[in-house]
């Protein structure tokens, strides 16, 4: 194998992220998914970057008319729940972890999605986990690719980074980590690092 290390993302790589279906699982109304999604949505990308998530979600909750607040409160505490893994990548890294490859994790998510109590087990064989929310940085930003590689004591070079966004392959690139867009087929890592 070219690399010792391989590195994944989260969201579309090992658990699928789809906002429009997590949210009809609390909102199974079209019209009100509708007027929800653009407000649930509007500062996600703030959360991975370390957003207060309570406080976030209690304005957002303001925001709604009163029918739908339980809705949306409901929604901020049990998303997670709804992200459906995608066990094509589970079984692979299982596979690494049974050859004792390192596999490590470096997501933009935010800090109540990185405490979620589920993902303790299902990355319970990764040798390093990074989420942005608590550092207050994310992807493709150096810093959190730096981060991971002092954190770990890894050498960039020896590291493939698994990422279903190509500006967050590139960002590890520029640091000297190779990587590959996640597109849903294992085969094509397994091609791309001599598995």
């Amino acid at each position: 194998m070219k690399y010792k290390n391989i590195v994944f993302d989260f969201g579309n790589v090992i658990g699928k992220f789809d906002g429009r279906y997590m949210l009809e699982q609390f909102c199974p109304s079209k019209k009100d998914c509708d007027l929800l999604y653009p407000l649930i949505y509007a500062n996600w990308a703030d959360l991975d970057r370390g957003l207060d998530y309570e406080k976030n979600a209690r304005r957002i909750t303001s925001l709604v008319p009163e029918r739908l607040r339980d809705t949306v409160q409901r929604f901020f505490r049990c998303w997670p729940e709804h992200m459906v893994l995608m066990q094509d990548t589970l079984d692979f890294i299982d596979e690494l972890h049974g050859k004792n490859i390192p596999v490590y994790l470096l997501s933009n998510a935010s800090t109540y999605f990185a405490e979620w109590p589920a993902w303790k087990d299902i990355l319970k064989d990764f040798s390093g986990v990074v989420f942005s929310g608590p550092l207050k940085m994310v992807k493709p930003e150096p810093g959190i690719y730096r981060y991971l590689f002092e954190t770990y004591s890894l050498n960039p070079k020896e590291c493939f980074f698994v990422d279903d966004l190509e500006e967050n392959i590139e960002g590890g690139r520029a640091l000297g980590m190779d990587g590959i867009i996640f597109t849903g087929s294992t085969d094509e890592i397994k091609a791309a690092i001599d598995f």
